[in-house]
């Protein structure tokens, strides 16, 4: 099927849907979905993003159609109108990871265990800056960082799962660099 054609069966299932078909809204959406997919995939490899959610910006693209689908003139294509806001669904998404910086806490745990440090003034200050953190994210955080214990013998120790080990090691690190940047003002 040509692309005019396609496009003007989808623009009569949009106005049959709008009067409210729900056979052709259904019908719609999935025809929809499989060349939304395709162009976000296309998308997220030319940004050098990974594909893993190309899925919810499909998603979001479909629930802004349903959503925004009273501002589509029925005179007009519906494949630009739903272009435009898949291409606007797309760049909010890669804006947002553009933000997010993903460190994978298993890549950086051996650099966490602090060696013995020369001075002890250093390791002073890391134990005040510790001590400002509250119960378990100081246990983790000491245990780990300043004692340099393992986070399998942590959660152990601390009758925790590893996952929440590293998530109170995560946020009490984060608290940390709070905690200094606020002594360095």
């Amino acid at each position: 099927m040509a692309q005019a054609q396609r496009e003007e069966e989808w623009a009569a299932w949009m106005r049959a849907a709008i009067d409210g078909d729900e056979a052709a809204y259904r019908m719609l959406l999935q025809a929809l979905s499989s060349g939304l997919r395709a162009m976000v995939r296309r998308g997220f490899a030319q940004a050098g993003a990974p594909q893993g959610d190309v899925e919810d910006v499909v998603q979001e693209t479909l629930l802004a159609l349903h959503l925004k689908r009273n501002t589509w003139d029925p005179s007009q294509p519906l494949g630009p109108w739903v272009r435009a806001i898949a291409r606007h669904k797309l760049i909010d998404a890669l804006r947002r990871r553009g933000r997010r910086i993903h460190i994978p806490i298993e890549g950086v745990i051996d650099t966490l265990a602090a060696e013995e440090d020369r001075s002890g003034v250093d390791r002073h200050d890391a134990e005040r800056l510790v001590d400002g953190l509250r119960g378990r994210q100081q246990e983790v955080v000491r245990a780990i960082s300043l004692e340099g214990q393992s986070i399998r013998d942590v959660a152990q120790r601390l009758q925790m799962k590893e996952v929440a080990v590293r998530v109170a090691l995560h946020r009490g690190l984060k608290a940390l660099a709070a905690l200094h940047q606020k002594d360095d003002e």
